[in-house]
Formats: structure tokens, C-alpha cells, sequence
């Protein structure tokens, strides 16, 4: 799955309703020009200059280690979630008893107080039982059914080569770091990270009850347990090529290969259907996996997976351990200086838990059919244009684009919300039991997934909220999908005029449609399955277009002194650039030609000009140094500034839409990259 933003993919939750002027009707729309920075040129840093006036009117607030346009939009939504759920605890309606009472149990703070770690204890003391290494396989299950990251992760996954089957997966897990390289990278500022969080495992075994001595002692294990795991971790560059992860195996010849482990004692436990064929994700991490396991003390192994409960558990436990995990998480890592509001967390928490009930909800005050109206129109000018895009590429075969137009032609498009709504009848939900709330939801979409094994695709479900504020291509399913929760301002504005639109939520649009020929995307054909439909030499020809954008974005810097990743950002970098270069199209064609698009209104700017700006405006944002570095090492998007500047460099339209030269920045001439 392919989101538009960071690990919140794009990011989080919905908002005002916008009413307004319908698809076409730009002459009359609200001009609703951006605020600029005019002592900065556009050709000289065009996110500066579109973005500073934003900067400085938001100060990066204390709880936020990034906050940008996209979360100032999620505030808003949150706003919305955050008066439904206080109504709901307070009504006596049974259609919001569910989500109200998973939020007031996460609300009540006094509870979890005087609780302290008491709710966790019957997890730690069946750890503590274990007395042999047989016994790992029902123990890893008990915990994944909870919501623990231990040792590796398991469920259901599409088939590669027959993407209408739902078949069982086994991949990577169980590293309390953010990525496999802060295991390993031996700069300074990688082995102080190594230390804060030795000291913070060790502070939080103390906060469990252990001796500071006996913690320090665990949190030693921890670090050299997990270690040995990261070593056997794919690098998160290496998992872009999908062709890597395909591993297709019986379920007998996998558990043969790992045997330290009773994966059948696990697939039991874990109440998985039965199942004979299976993909491993990554081979090697379970050989290694199984090497650790044996070479490793079950004293150590038991350690380890204290830890794993006590990371899941902390934020939902007493304020010793919300402070600590928030101190190390959210500070250290990531530079945070607040811990965010309770009433934030939880409503986070019941989106996740109860997504598609709060949705409804959500949806009923936030997305008419006006939206969706306008949406269609938007989608159908980008899809146009693409096809337009692919049909003049120079370097591409007539053979092969015949198979790209059919691969368009065949994406699906998802708008909103779901057509039929989950149902979470099955999930018990306590008024008076926090944690158990949290693992028990862990465990109702634990088996939610696990039964869509053996069963065909369901091409209608949702992986994301409704008021979630991203989007998202899906390789394997073929589809776009756009949650009511971005289609609002600043992606999607009702009172502003066609160029905005087209910049903001067209592009978004483009972008997504985009991700279907990235260097992932492309290795899937119109039905999903893992497929090689392109021709020798084309694939070649896209491999070497595709290197100018890696250069290009790995010669960026974040923070002053950590260099962007061009690999890993590689698919979201071309989704910009070719989302940006269809939206432009779209919009051509949506005002009449040349001339209108380039044409000066009233306003003194022309749609093409507020295109660009509408592009800009949906990336302002500001950053702790942390966050920037945690990010460039582990987030597959570029940061802002180089999503905006990156973007329009590559781009001649934009050079002569602000009168640039070609020696200013914002010009990068013959070194410009396109592949769409």
C-alpha cells in the first residue's frame, strides 16, 4: 500500500464541511489567493516563499516534533472525532455506546493511576511461566493476539501471482527501534541513540518493580537479543523490490526450516485458518530468527518478551510509564518536548480501535454527495490526462504502453468511505478496563484478518479511516483510494477556484495514480499480480530515468547534515513529480487550452500559477531536527521542502510560468528528471 504521506503514509484525521460552487464552474469560484513571502524569489526557494508566510503564523507546537498543513487539516478532523466521542460517553444511544465507552475507560486517568502496571500483570506472569523453549510458539501467539510486536509478524497477504487469493504470510518484527540501521550505524549520534534507549528499557524494567541493578541487567539482554534479530532484518530499500519479498512456500518446508519454533502449535494458538501454502517474506530473518532463538537463554528470551509487553502496554498504563515511553519515543527519538493532550491519544486510539463505527459518525457530519460529485469530475480529468501522458512517452514501446493504458484503464477508485460498514459486535469493550480495551481490539482485528485467509480478495475494504487525512495506491488490488478525511482545504476547497484544486487535491489524485508505474507499482499488472508486462529495453529505459530522481533527492539534506535516501524515497519522489506534471494537464484541458492556463485573472495570477501554489500549499510545515533525521532514515517520502522545490525544478512550466532564469535554483535545465 501506497500512502501519500509518512507513517502518519500522508497522515492523520477530518473536518469542516465546505459547501460550495460545483466541478466547472471556475469563473465564479472564490479567488481565495495564498499568502506569500515576497521578499523570497520563487525561482529562488519556491517553498519559502509559498510556505513561509504559513511557517511563521505556526509555530511548531510543544506536543508536535513535525506539524505541517497536513496537521493542521487532522486537528480539525480530530476536533470533529474529539465532540462526537464526548457526546457519545454522555448519550444513551446504543449506536454510540461501543466508541463511547472505549473512550472514557481510555479518558479515565485516575484509573489507570491507581492501577498502575496491575493490569498488565496476568501477561507477565504467564511470560514468567514459561520453562521451555516448546512453549515459545503458544506464548508468541497469546502476544500477537494481544497487539505485541514479538519476534516476527504473521497474517494474512494477497498472493503475488494470483492476486484474487488471500493467502498466510510470514515477515520480519519484533525490533523495538524504528529500523534494522540504528542497530548498527556507528556515528555518534546512532550510539547515543543506542544508549538512550538501553537506559530507557532499563528505566522502565525499574518502573515494573526490578532492582535498578537487575534492569540494567535485562535491558543489556534486550539490546543484544534484538541486535542479533536486526542483523537478519531486510533493509527497508531492499523491500521495495516486491520480487524479493516473493517467497512462495508450503507451510510443512517452512516449518521444517525454522524448527526451533512450533509453527504449528503457533498457527494454532493463534487461531489462523488451516492453511498448506504460504509466502515468507523474508527467508534469511527466519533462518536467523531461529539461529537466535537457540543460541539465546530462555531467561533471556523471557526477558525479552517483557519487554515487548511492557512497550505495547506503557502508554495505556500509569503516568510513570506514559512519561518514561514518551520521554525515549517521543523526545529522544523524534523531539517532541510535550507529550500530546489525553484527549488526543484517545481518540487516536478509538479511530484505530473502532474505526468504521467513529467513521460513520464522522462521515454524517463531514462528506456530502457534492464531494464525491466533484471528486468524480477531478479523477476523471487526471485519468484522461495520464492516458494522454502515457500515449506521447518517447521512450516507451508502443507494445508496452498498450499494457499501461490497459493497467489504467483497469485501476479501480475508492472515494470516502466504505460502501458497507465493519461490524464490531464481537468486540467487548469495558468502561472500566483501559488496557484490556486496547488488547482486546487488538485481538477482534487480529482474528479480523486472520479469517480473510483461504478466502478471495475483497476488493471493497478499506485500509485506512475515513477521517484519515491520506490517500493511497494499493498495488495488489489496483486501486486509488481517498478517504473523506483529505477532502477538505487545503487539498480540496468548494470555495476556491480550479488551479488550487488541481495543485492541492489534483495532484494528490496524480500522485496516486502515479504509484501504479513507480518502481513498485510497475512490477504489477491491471489485476494485481506480480507481473513483468514491460519490455526489456523499456524496463531499462525507466530504470535509467528512475536514477536521475534518486540522485537527485539523495543530494538533498535534512537537519543540516543527514542525507536524503533517494532509494528508499524513489517511489513517492516519482509519484510527486508525475502528480504534479498530470494535474497540470487536467487543468489545461479543464480551462480551455494554453492560453486560459497561462492567462493572468483579475487577481493578477494566472491558473497555472495557482496550481503551483496549490501544490505548495499542502506541504508547509515545520520540524525538530530529530524528527527530520528519524524520518530520512526511515520514512519512504521526501521531506517537504524537497517534495515542493524537487518537484518544480524538474519542471519547465513552472520556470516560465514565474519568469525564471536558467541559472536560478528553482531551474534545474538539462538535469531535470521525468519519467512521467
Amino acid at each position: 500500500m501506497k500512502g501519500l504521506l509518512a507513517n502518519s503514509c500522508l497522515g492523520a484525521v477530518g473536518l469542516t464541511l465546505m459547501l460550495g460552487l460545483g466541478m466547472g464552474n471556475a469563473a465564479a469560484a472564490e479567488s481565495k489567493l495564498p499568502a506569500v513571502d515576497a521578499s523570497v524569489s520563487p525561482c529562488d526557494d519556491f517553498y519559502l516563499h509559498a510556505c513561509g508566510p504559513w511557517i511563521k503564523a505556526n509555530p511548531l507546537p510543544a506536543e508536535r516534533s513535525i506539524y505541517g498543513t497536513f496537521h493542521e487539516l487532522a486537528q480539525r478532523n480530530q476536533d470533529i472525532l474529539h465532540a462526537i466521542l464526548e457526546d457519545a460517553t454522555k448519550s444513551k444511544d446504543a449506536d454510540l455506546a461501543k466508541i463511547g465507552s472505549f473512550y472514557a475507560a481510555c479518558m479515565d486517568e485516575a484509573a489507570a493511576d491507581k492501577a498502575g502496571i496491575a493490569p498488565l500483570k496476568p501477561l507477565l506472569t504467564q511470560i514468567d511461566a514459561i520453562k521451555d523453549k516448546k512453549q515459545i510458539a503458544a506464548l508468541v501467539a497469546m502476544l500477537h493476539q494481544d497487539g505485541v510486536d514479538a519476534l516476527f509478524g504473521f497474517g494474512p497477504q494477497q498472493s503475488f501471482e494470483k492476486a484474487e487469493d488471500t493467502i498466510a504470510a510470514f515477515d520480519q518484527g519484533g525490533l523495538g527501534l524504528p529500523d534494522r540501521d540504528f542497530y548498527f550505524k556507528d556515528d555518534a549520534r546512532s550510539a547515543g541513540l543506542r544508549d538512550a534507549y538501553v537506559k530507557h528499557v532499563t528505566a522502565m524494567f525499574t518502573l515494573a518493580g526490578d532492582k535498578p541493578e537487575v534492569a540494567a541487567k535485562k535491558a543489556a539482554a534486550v539490546m543484544a537479543f534484538e541486535t542479533r534479530l536486526a542483523r537478519d532484518t531486510m533493509s527497508k530499500v531492499d523491500r521495495r523490490d516486491t520480487t524479493k519479498l516473493n517467497n512462495p512456500s508450503s507451510f510443512q518446508a517452512f516449518a521444517a526450516s525454522a524448527p526451533a519454533i512450533d509453527w504449528t502449535a503457533y498457527v494454532r494458538d493463534v487461531k489462523a485458518p488451516s492453511f498448506t501454502q504460504m509466502n515468507v517474506n523474508d527467508p534469511q530473518f527466519f533462518k536467523g530468527l531461529n539461529d537466535s532463538i537457540q543460541a539465546t537463554d530462555l531467561a533471556d528470551l523471557k526477558t525479552y518478551f517483557t519487554w515487548a509487553a511492557l512497550r505495547r502496554a506503557a502508554p495505556w498504563l500509569s503516568k510513570p510509564f506514559v512519561d518514561e515511553n514518551f520521554a525515549f519515543y517521543g523526545k529522544t527519538l523524534s523531539g517532541a518536548q510535550e507529550l500530546r493532550p489525553r484527549w488526543k491519544r484517545c481518540t487516536d486510539a478509538t479511530d484505530s480501535a473502532l474505526g468504521e463505527d467513529l467513521g460513520r459518525h464522522f462521515v454524517q457530519k463531514t462528506f456530502g454527495p457534492e464531494h464525491k460529485s466533484r471528486m468524480l469530475t477531478m479523477l476523471d480529468d487526471l485519468r484522461a490526462a495520464y492516458a494522454e501522458d502515457i500515449k506521447q512517452l518517447d521512450w516507451m514501446s508502443e507494445a508496452t504502453k498498450v499494457k499501461a493504458l490497459e493497467k489504467l484503464d483497469a485501476m479501480a477508485q475508492k472515494i470516502g468511505y466504505p460502501e458497507k460498514w465493519r461490524d464490531y459486535t464481537a468486540l467487548t469493550v469495558k468502561r472500566d478496563d483501559l488496557l484490556g480495551n486496547q488488547m482486546r481490539a487488538s485481538g477482534f482485528e487480529n482474528a479480523y484478518h486472520l479469517a480473510k485467509i483461504g478466502q478471495k480478495v475483497d476488493k471493497n475494504e478499506w485500509f485506512m479511516t475515513p477521517p484519515t487525512v491520506n490517500a493511497y495506491y494499493d498495488a495488489s488490488q489496483n486501486n486509488i483510494n481517498f478517504p473523506a478525511g483529505i477532502l477538505q482545504p487545503p487539498f480540496f476547497d468548494f470555495k476556491a477556484d480550479d488551479g488550487l484544486n488541481y495543485g492541492a487535491i489534483g495532484a494528490v489524485i496524480g500522485h496516486e495514480m502515479t504509484h501504479g508505474f513507480d518502481d513498485q507499482g510497475r512490477a504489477f499488472d491491471g489485476q494485481g499480480n506480480l507481473k513483468d508486462w514491460w519490455t526489456e529495453e523499456d524496463g531499462k529505459r525507466f530504470e535509467e530515468k528512475a536514477q536521475c530522481l534518486v540522485d537527485q533527492y539523495g543530494s538533498y539534506k535534512v537537519a543540516g547534515d543527514t542525507s536524503q535516501n533517494g532509494k528508499l524515497t524513489l517511489g513517492e519522489n516519482t509519484a510527486d513529480n508525475g502528480g504534479l506534471r498530470l494535474a497540470l494537464m487536467a487543468l489545461k484541458k479543464r480551462v480551455g487550452g494554453e492560453k486560459a492556463l497561462t492567462a493572468k485573472g483579475a487577481d493578477g495570477m494566472s491558473p497555472e500559477q495557482k496550481l503551483f501554489y496549490g501544490w505548495a500549499s499542502v506541504w508547509c510545515s515545520s520540524a525538530r531536527p530529530e524528527a527530520e533525521r528519524l524520518r530520512a532514515q526511515t520514512d519512504p517520502h521526501s521531506a517537504p521542502r524537497h517534495r515542493v522545490n524537487g518537484t518544480v525544478s524538474n519542471m519547465a512550466e513552472f520556470a516560465q510560468a514565474f519568469n525564471c532564469k536558467p541559472t536560478d535554483a528553482m531551474v534545474r535545465g538539462d538535469k531535470a528528471c521525468k519519467v512521467w
